[in-house]
Order: C-alpha cells, then structure tokens, then sequence
C-alpha cells in the first residue's frame, strides 16, 4: 500500500474502504435487493424521531454555498484542475478513439465546425456552415465548399490552410492509420484546394450528414491537424507527436504528460478566437470514482469530467459544487456481438431482451435522473419513434424463447445446447462505477434465465482503443459489452449498424449485418429532406427492437459536476470542451 502520509494517499485509501463497503451493500443477489425495495417502499414514511435527526445532521452541516461571492480560497485563479477516468491513448486529434480523448484532442486542436449547446452547427476554422442557402452545398448535394478563417495559426505561427484539411482526410483514409472511425470520410470522391482558403469536397454519393460530420460534431468529431508537421511520416500510429504534440491551433497548447498519472496544457495567447481566460488546465488520471468524488469534495479538483450515475447521491449537495445535466445524442447499453454464437441466433438475442429488467436498472443505477430508452435515438431528437418499445421484462418468456431455440436446463440451471453451456463473456471498463454494477445486474438477470454470464474489466483505453492498439470491442474480444454512446449533432447511427463499418476501422461493434437495416440506412444517408430521413430513421430504431444487436437501458443525461468557480462552461451535446476559450476560474 502507497504511503498514506501524502493527501492523495489518504484520500485513496478513504475511497478504497468506501468501496469495500458499496460492493458488500451491492453483491447482494438481484432478487434479494427487488424485494427490499419492495419492503421500504410501504415505510417510506419517515417517524418525526428520523425527521428530526435527518434535520439535525442536515443543520449542523449546510453552509452557505458561496454562488456569488467571490472565488473559494481553495480555487487556484486561471488554473482549473480536471479528473478523468483513463488515460488518453494519443494525444493526436487523428486518433482519438472515445469521449475522453475527444475532449483532450478539442482543448488543442479544431475542427472546421462545432456546436453550441443547442446543438446547433456553428464555424471555428471555417467561416460559415455551408448549405444550399449561402451556396456551400450545390443543389446535387455532391459538392460542399468550406471557406477558412484567415486569423487561425498553429503555435509555430504557421497559418492553419486547406492543405491541413486535404491531408487530415488522407490522413483518416489511410489504411496505415490506426484511426478508429472512416464513416462520412469514405463518401468522399476528392478534395480540391484551389487557394489556401478555399476547400472544395466532392462527394462519390449523396450523404446528407456530411456537414455535421467532415471535422465537425458527429460521432467521431475530428479536429483539423497539421499536415506541415506529420505530413512526412508514413503513418501517424507511433510519431513523437502522439505524446507531445508540437504545434496545435487550439485554445491551449501541450505541456507535459506524465502516462498513468496526469497531462499538463497551457493557454495559446494567439488562439484566433480570442485569448482564453484560464491559463493552465491540470488533467489528473483518476480511475477510481470514489477517489475522484472525495477529490472534488474536498476542491482537490474543479472538475469531475463525466462522471457516472452512481456518484449521485454523494455530490447533489456538496458545498461548492454545481452538477450540470447535459442532453446528449447517447445511452448506456449492452451490445450483443452478433458474429459469435449463439449470439448469431436472434431467438437467443430476443430471450435476453426479455430477461433484462430496464426500470431496475434505471431505478438502481441512476437514482430517476434518466429515462428509460427504447431504442437509440433519444426522445428529445426530431427523428425519435414514439411507435417503438421495449420489450417487457419476463424471465418465464425469456425461458421458453430459450427452449423453442433448443437449449435446455442442465442440473445446474444452466441453459445447454448439443453439449454446450450457454455462457457469456461481458466486457465493461473498469473505471466507470455504474458499468461496473451494471455488469453484476445483468449477470443476475441472466443467470435467472439460464445464461451464465462471466465478466471482464478492462481499462477505458484497452476497451475502446484502436485495433492496431490492442482494443477489446474493435478486435471482437466479447460476448456482451456494457458501455455508453455519444452520438453527433446528427441522428445519423450508420456508423454502428451498417455492414461495411463493422470493424477494425468503424463503430459497427456488435457486427450487426441486416438487408433491411442497410436499405433504411442508405434512404436516411441520401435523401436530405428531414421528412424522408424521419421515416428512414423510424424504420432504423423498429429495426433495432426486433434483432436486437443492442438492448438500450436509457437515454443519456451526462452529468459534469464542476467547482462554483468554474465560469463558461456550457457543454454540447457532443463535446464538453468546445468552448474552452470561455472558460475561467
């Protein structure tokens, strides 16, 4: 054990007990915790012997929250101090591969447009949004011209141009790239760069999302890189730049990076969008949830970047600290690997359909701060069907699926099949708190029905990482994975469930492979009427119920607890970090 004398040990050691204790409380079996519920559902109410301590614990600590008074003495001004789960895998924008590096690469580098916290599309290095309106899309929807800010320079004072956008696309279509994502790249015929501020795209085909995804907030939201620095390696998978990259364009440019442990930016005085107010942002890998809820706590950190339902209770009334609830295009769900039996069999996919209980896991693991989902478009998006649902949870239904696809109950309980127990392997990263109940929930729901479920954690850079990087759900390496999903601006979910973007190289991770799904997937991708891709859309989640390569617990409410003192911050649906230039403490 780590010397407890220093402050992080102590609070690490604080954490580890209290871990202890959650997962004493939360072993408890499945059925055993429903019952309880049950149980204090008909005491709910409190005796006033238990409101008057509940008032007396509560009166002697609420304090005064400080909104409005001044910064905190424990706030150090312009320097705001964030925790994250896992460490980053690179630090170039061109192989960013989850949430977390999408956040690192957008505090150094920019794409060509962003979002505001409506979601709507707004222009960094690009001057305006083209469309057919301003001229920026041709009305065959196969050419789209960007226009380039002429005030945007990298740090080496260098001007970011079209020849940095043209190669960023080589870049993304190079198989030499361990790039996790090419979807809406691969539509592109060619790239014209007639001056060094104009970018003209040609399309092979129509792709109505292609605005929200070329450099922009879609799924995989790339920045812009600079191709007078990497242009001359072969590829961009092991370069010097991966671990500190020279130049950037962003609001901050690149301290230090210390693996494991913590990266240091630095603020970009020539940012071309104005001087940003901080001027040092301290990134501390954290993979501990409860030692990153007693760092914030304790103001060790300004921000708790995504953390998990489960930290909930134990920060909606800190003192100093504001949660902020963001509408994201995303869920928490398991994903079914469709290319691995008996997962091949849809019977079997709709046997655990059944036997997933989705109002427990919500009630459980998210303490009513989210909504139960049906598919995977939430229900706030203009292409939502409200026609779609879930399936209700009925293990004896879940049962006899089971027993009409052949598999019967050995002498302990398990399902078999022609000699074979029916057991899974469940993959989850082990940084994240509520995944990792999440996981134990659908073990115990499973095991009821008949399907033994093993679990494996991996760190969120291994499971989420490139497949030239070892990564877990890019190589296949799993049964079932319980994970989250941020989507674009756009409703457009091509990227998971068409055949050719099954990995490596795409986000199809359940190798879901369907005639019909690929049909309204090719109808919402080249119709750019919002009546036609509404339709497409609808048939795409009615799609997804019935096969079932995902089974959607609900839709996302990211929460980002953050320090009173942290001003600006005002998250997209996509990335937290868009705005970075505005923010202060």
């Amino acid at each position: 054990m780590g010397d407890l004398k220093t402050p992080v040990a102590r609070i690490h050691a604080r954490s580890c007990f209290t871990t202890f204790l959650q997962r004493q409380r939360k072993t408890t079996s499945y059925l055993l915790r429903k019952s309880w519920r049950l149980l204090i559902t008909h005491v709910r109410p409190a005796t006033p012997l238990c409101l008057a301590f509940a008032l007396c614990i509560t009166g002697c600590t609420k304090v005064s929250n400080g909104v409005g008074s001044g910064r905190h003495p424990w706030t150090i001004p312009g320097v705001l101090r964030v925790a994250i789960q896992s460490d980053v895998k690179s630090l170039n924008p061109l192989l960013s591969s989850n949430t977390t590096d999408g956040f690192m690469a957008d505090l150094m580098f920019e794409p060509l447009l962003a979002a505001d916290a409506k979601g709507d599309p707004v222009p960094m290095l690009a001057i305006s949004v083209p469309s057919i309106e301003n001229g920026g899309i041709t009305a065959d929807g196969l050419t789209i011209t960007y226009h380039l800010r002429r005030t945007a320079k990298w740090t080496d004072g260098q001007p970011v141009t079209s020849k940095d956008v043209k190669w960023s696309w080589q870049a993304i279509m190079n198989p030499n790239n361990n790039v996790v994502s090419r979807h809406g790249y691969d539509y592109i015929k060619s790239i014209d760069t007639p001056d060094d501020y104009t970018v003209v795209v040609h399309l092979k085909q129509k792709f109505s999302p292609f605005v929200n995804t070329f450099f922009a907030m879609s799924d995989q939201p790339y920045s812009v890189a600079p191709a007078h620095v990497l242009s001359k390696y072969a590829d961009i998978n092991e370069i010097p730049f991966n671990n500190a990259p020279s130049v950037s364009d962003g609001p901050f440019r690149f301290g230090e990076w210390s693996h494991g442990d913590h990266i240091t930016l630095v603020r970009n005085d020539g940012f071309f969008m104005g001087k940003p107010g901080l001027s040092r942002i301290e990134i501390r890998v954290v993979p501990d949830e409860n030692t990153t809820i007693n760092l914030i706590k304790t103001h060790g950190i300004d921000y708790f970047f995504q953390a998990s339902p489960e930290t909930y209770p134990s920060l909606k009334s800190t003192h100093g600290i504001r949660l902020v609830f963001v509408n994201v295009n995303g869920y928490e769900r398991v994903q079914l690997n469709t290319s691995r039996p008996p997962l091949t069999d849809a019977q079997v996919r709709l046997a655990i359909a059944y036997a997933i209980d989705k109002r427990e896991l919500v009630d459980t693991l998210t303490y009513g701060q989210m909504t139960e989902a049906t598919a995977d478009i939430p229900d706030w998006m203009w292409a939502f069907n409200p026609a779609v649902h879930s399936y209700p949870h009925d293990p004896l239904k879940a049962r006899e699926l089971l027993h009409d696809a052949g598999w019967r109950p050995g002498p302990d309980g398990i399902m078999r099949k022609d000699g074979h127990a029916l057991d899974l392997v469940l993959v989850t990263d082990n940084s994240n708190v509520t995944r990792r109940q999440a996981g134990l929930e659908l073990q115990a729901m499973l095991r009821e029905v008949g399907i033994r479920v093993e679990i494996k954690s991996f760190p969120g850079d291994v499971l989420f990482a490139p497949a030239g990087m070892g990564g877990i759900l890019q190589l296949g390496k799993f049964d079932l994975s319980v994970n989250g999903w941020y989507a674009g601006i756009d409703p457009d979910n091509s990227s998971q469930f068409m055949c050719q973007n099954i990995p490596p190289g795409g986000y199809n991770y359940s190798r879901f492979c369907n005639p019909q799904m690929q049909a309204a997937q090719e109808a919402a991708l080249t119709q750019y009427e919002r009546p036609a891709r509404t339709a497409a859309y609808f048939e795409t989640q009615r799609l997804l119920i019935e096969y079932n390569p995902e089974i959607y617990f609900w839709w996302r409410r990211q929460m980002e607890p953050i320090s009173v003192d942290f001003k600006g911050f005002d998250p997209n649906p996509v990335l937290e970090s868009w705005n970075a230039w505005q923010w202060s403490i």
